[in-house]
C-alpha cells in the first residue's frame, strides 16, 4: 500500500465513524435534553442539540486508530489524552458552564503538556526576518502564547452554521498539502482525518433542520487545541532534505491560513479591554455578527468569511510566486488580517449606523444570499434530514 492511500483510508473511516455517530448522539441530546439554548447574543431561534463536537472527535479518533504511520499507540497518546481531556472540559461548559479563567488554565497546561512529552514548540521561524532556531526562553512563552490564541480564535468562530466546521475543513486540506510536502506524513494524515471527520457533521450543520446539531465547546476547544499540534509542528523544524523552496514563506502561510479567525480574535479582545470588559465576556461584536447584521444567511456569511480568507492565502501566494522575500509575505498577510478586521468592520459598522448608501448596496448583497426557501436548499435539507431520521428509526 503507498502513502497516499495510507492516508485515504484513515481519513475515509474516520468519515463513516462520524457518520455512522451521529444519529445516535443526536438522538442523546434530544431525549437528555443537552441542547444550546437561545439568548439575547445566540443567532438561533430554537434549542439546538449541543453535542456535534463528540461525533466529530469520535471519527477523529477513528481515523487515528487505524493509520499504520502513527506507530504505537504510545507514540500518539498525548494526541489522544490532550483532544479527549479538553473535549470533556468543552462538553462541560456545553451543558453547565465553566468559568473563562477555568477554560483558559485548562489550555495552558494541555499546552505545556503537549510541549513536554513531545518535546516539540515553535522554535523555528525558517527564515523569518533571517531567524531560524529561536532561544527556548523566546520559544516557550511564544508557543503558549500562539497556542492559547488559536484555541480561542477557534472557539469564538462557532457563531453561525458551517463556519467553524467550513472553515476547518479548508484549513485542515491546505495544512496537509504542507504537511506532505515536507514529508510528515503523520500531521499530513491527521490533518485529512479532521477535514474528513467534519464534513458529515458540516452538512447537517449547515443544511440539517431536524438534524442540525451546533458542535459546541467541545468541537471547537478540541479542534483548536488540534490546530495548535499542527503550528507546533509546522514551526519546529522539518527535514532538511526538503524539496520546498526556500524563498515559501512558512510562517506567512501558516498566518495566512488562519488569518481572519486570529486577527477578529485580537481585535475583539483589544476592544473588549478598551471598553473595560473581560476580554472573555460573549457579545454580537464578531465579523460572522457583522454579516448577519448586513442580512446574510448564515450561509451567505459562512462563505463570504471563508471566501475572504481564501482571497488573503491567494495573496500571499501570488507574493510567493512573483519572488517577494518571507518578510514581505508576512507584511502582506498581516496588512491583509487589519484591513479585513480592524478597518472594514468599524467603517461598516458606521455605514450601518447611519444607514448609507453603502450600507443598502451591502444589505442588498446580503438579502440574495436569503435562500434558504428556494427549491434546492429545501431538497438538500429533506436529504440530510431523512438520513439521519431513518438511522434515529432503526436505533429504536
Amino acid at each position: 500500500m503507498n502513502v497516499l492511500w495510507s492516508i485515504l483510508i484513515p481519513a475515509l473511516i474516520a468519515l463513516l465513524s462520524t457518520s455512522w455517530i451521529y444519529p445516535y448522539l443526536l438522538k442523546v441530546a434530544l431525549e437528555k435534553n443537552i441542547v444550546d439554548n437561545p439568548d439575547a447574543r445566540k443567532l438561533q431561534r430554537v434549542p439546538v442539540p449541543v453535542m456535534g463536537g463528540l461525533t466529530v472527535v469520535f471519527g477523529i479518533m477513528a481515523g487515528i486508530m487505524s493509520f499504520k504511520y502513527f506507530g504505537s499507540f504510545y507514540d500518539m497518546f498525548p494526541t489522544f489524552a490532550a483532544i479527549i481531556i479538553i473535549m470533556i472540559i468543552g462538553f462541560i461548559d456545553d451543558t453547565i458552564s465553566l468559568s473563562p479563567k477555568i477554560k483558559l488554565c485548562a489550555e495552558i497546561i494541555l499546552v505545556l503538556y503537549i510541549m513536554i512529552v513531545s518535546d516539540t514548540q515553535i522554535c523555528n521561524f525558517h527564515g523569518l526576518w533571517g531567524l531560524t532556531t529561536i532561544p527556548e526562553y523566546v520559544s516557550i512563552p511564544l508557543t503558549i502564547f500562539a497556542c492559547v490564541g488559536i484555541i480561542n480564535a477557534i472557539n469564538l468562530i462557532d457563531g453561525v452554521d458551517g463556519y467553524s466546521s467550513g472553515f476547518t475543513i479548508i484549513s485542515c486540506i491546505l495544512l496537509s498539502t504542507l504537511f506532505y510536502s515536507i514529508d510528515n506524513i503523520r500531521m499530513a494524515t491527521l490533518s485529512i482525518i479532521v477535514a474528513s471527520s467534519l464534513i458529515p457533521f458540516f452538512f447537517h450543520n449547515m443544511f440539517g433542520k431536524d438534524s442540525k446539531m451546533f458542535i459546541g465547546d467541545a468541537g471547537t476547544l478540541s479542534l483548536g487545541l488540534i490546530f495548535s499540534i499542527f503550528v507546533i509542528n509546522i514551526l519546529s523544524t522539518y527535514p532538511q532534505e526538503t524539496s520546498l523552496d526556500s524563498n515559501l514563506g512558512i510562517v506567512p502561510f501558516t498566518l495566512a491560513v488562519l488569518c481572519v479567525p486570529v486577527f477578529d480574535t485580537v481585535r475583539v479582545m483589544i476592544m473588549r479591554i478598551i471598553r473595560k470588559r473581560s476580554p472573555f465576556s460573549a457579545d454580537k461584536t464578531h465579523l460572522h455578527h457583522l454579516f448577519i447584521t448586513l442580512g446574510f444567511s448564515h450561509f451567505g456569511t459562512t462563505t463570504s468569511i471563508i471566501g475572504i480568507n481564501m482571497l488573503v492565502i491567494l495573496c500571499w501566494y501570488v507574493a510567493y510566486k512573483i519572488g517577494w522575500s518571507i518578510d514581505i509575505q508576512l507584511y502582506i498577510v498581516v496588512a491583509l488580517g487589519i484591513l479585513i478586521t480592524f478597518v472594514f468592520y468599524p467603517i461598516t459598522q458606521w455605514h450601518i449606523r447611519h444607514e448609507s448608501r453603502v450600507y443598502h448596496i451591502l444589505h442588498k448583497i446580503g438579502l440574495k444570499t436569503q435562500i434558504t426557501n428556494c427549491s434546492s436548499w429545501i431538497k438538500l435539507q429533506r436529504f440530510v434530514d431523512s438520513t439521519t431520521n431513518r438511522n434515529i428509526k432503526k436505533i429504536s
